[in-house]
């Protein structure tokens, strides 16, 4: 079957206005480009009114779908595969449209706890979904190169198209704004001692690299979709996403890809070295050099790029795993990225599912060896990372696959807002750095949450 596409005004914020009185109905979601200048800032995807949606908990997954609800033990991923599969719509990609309706949503990073034993130390303060996926069979598309704004969708899409234009005013919403001030859950000092504690677990040859991760917490009010648009106007990255959920809300500003998977070819682009950017131009050009010449940076990025490599491996054409760019420096707002691609193919009798599961997590947020490298997480982590670096991903009908590592996100629920930030630590790696790092990555984000509406 073929989707109804139907030509819709297209403008560079279109498909935001188009969003914005969608924003605070449950299972909305945004995924956005950034508008950056990036390979990828070409598409932006909005649905919402899923047909099933998938929450999994723990060892249990609510199917809802026709008003009714199932609930299964079975594989939360190949439960996705299948009830995306079930809609018995199996369309031949089309070269501009990357979804054609399907699976939309989270994988969060504690689904891995279904795919592997670990300990159960770190504190589960979050009420969010280990996974949180719709089954969705209308889209709206903005293709940024073309110039397009797409409506796809499987039924008379008359009544969207009501809908959707002229686009309705949003509901009135509070303005964003903190009430009171980023606080940790780690002290300066207490990073210091799970700095040291990781340094004896590389040093006794347990791991080759742990990524350490510090959370910062505040108290909010008002409109979570106000804060992304904020965010994302002053540091856009191409795999964004803003997801709402009946609890919370999901703000990505996401720099990294996870994988990728179009006529079955694989992609994925591991971010392993991070410098900040400086306000000097010529020092900052420096900076972007320092990063490209740094043995450590390059030594920790093959580190992960030998994990996907085996990941993806396991699951490939046998022999098509390549690696045509390694340490490839990339400019965002707040930082310069150490980047590598990666390659394959995958068999015509796997699915893109069975990928996404065989790889994770992705490495880049866990080091490794992966397994080791996370059960010292969940003893080192004060809390669980719930939603931060696990994935928000879609797999259209048509078989593509996308995903980031939802890195540069923030949870918001029950009136508290949450950013997590981290970097990889190996044996030559110094303290001071490492904490200077995770300061650096969310130096875009936080201060500008701070300021949103301060003064009102």
């Amino acid at each position: 079957m073929l989707p109804q596409l139907t030509a819709l005004p297209y403008h560079r914020d279109a498909l935001m206005a188009l969003f914005a009185p969608f924003a605070s109905r449950p299972w909305s979601v945004l995924l956005h480009s950034g508008h950056a200048d990036h390979q990828d800032s070409r598409f932006d995807i909005m649905v919402a009114d899923p047909a099933i949606t998938l929450v999994t908990r723990g060892d249990e997954t609510v199917i809802t779908r026709d008003g009714g609800s199932i609930r299964s033990a079975g594989d939360p991923f190949m439960l996705v595969q299948e009830q995306a599969a079930g809609l018995g719509i199996a369309p031949a990609p089309l070269e501009d449209l990357p979804f054609l309706g399907g699976a939309l949503g989270l994988f969060g990073y504690d689904l891995a706890r279904r795919l592997e034993t670990l300990p159960n130390q770190a504190q589960q303060d979050l009420a969010m979904a280990d996974m949180a996926i719709g089954i969705y069979t209308w889209a709206v598309i903005a293709d940024h190169r073309l110039g397009r704004l797409t409506l796809v969708c499987y039924q008379d899409p008359a009544p969207l198209l009501a809908a959707l234009l002229p686009p309705p005013c949003a509901p009135a919403a509070a303005p964003f704004r903190l009430n009171g001030g980023w606080r940790a859950n780690m002290t300066r000092g207490e990073y210091g001692n799970k700095f040291r504690q990781i340094q004896r677990h590389l040093l006794a040859g347990e791991c080759y690299q742990i990524c350490l991760a510090q959370r910062f917490s505040a108290a909010y009010a008002g409109d979570e979709w106000q804060a992304f648009g904020y965010l994302l106007e002053r540091n856009g990255a191409p795999f964004s996403a803003f997801m709402r959920l009946p609890e919370q809300a999901i703000l990505s500003l996401s720099p990294e890809r996870f994988l990728h998977i179009r006529r079955r070819c694989i992609q994925t682009r591991p971010i392993k070295g991070t410098l900040p950017r400086l306000a000097d131009a010529r020092a900052d050009r420096l900076q972007a050099q320092k990063l490209a010449d740094s043995p450590k940076d390059r030594a920790e990025n093959l580190m992960i790029v030998d994990l996907l490599r085996n990941d993806i491996g396991r699951i490939a054409v046998p022999g098509s795993v390549r690696v045509p760019e390694l340490f490839k420096i990339e400019a965002f707002p707040a930082v310069y990225h150490m980047v590598s691609t990666i390659t394959a193919q995958l068999p015509a009798d796997r699915g893109p599912c069975e990928l996404l599961r065989a790889c994770f997590p992705g490495g880049s947020i866990t080091g490794a060896p992966k397994i080791k490298a996370m059960a010292l997480i969940d003893q080192l982590e004060p809390q669980r990372r719930s939603a931060w670096c696990g994935s928000i991903a879609y797999l259209s009908l048509c078989g593509t696959l996308d995903s980031n590592i939802a890195i540069r996100t923030l949870i918001a629920e029950r009136g508290h807002i949450h950013c997590w930030a981290g970097g990889g630590i190996v044996a030559d790696s110094e303290e001071e750095a490492e904490y200077q790092e995770t300061l650096a990555k969310v130096a875009k984000i936080l201060p500008l949450l701070a300021e949103l509406n301060a003064g009102e």
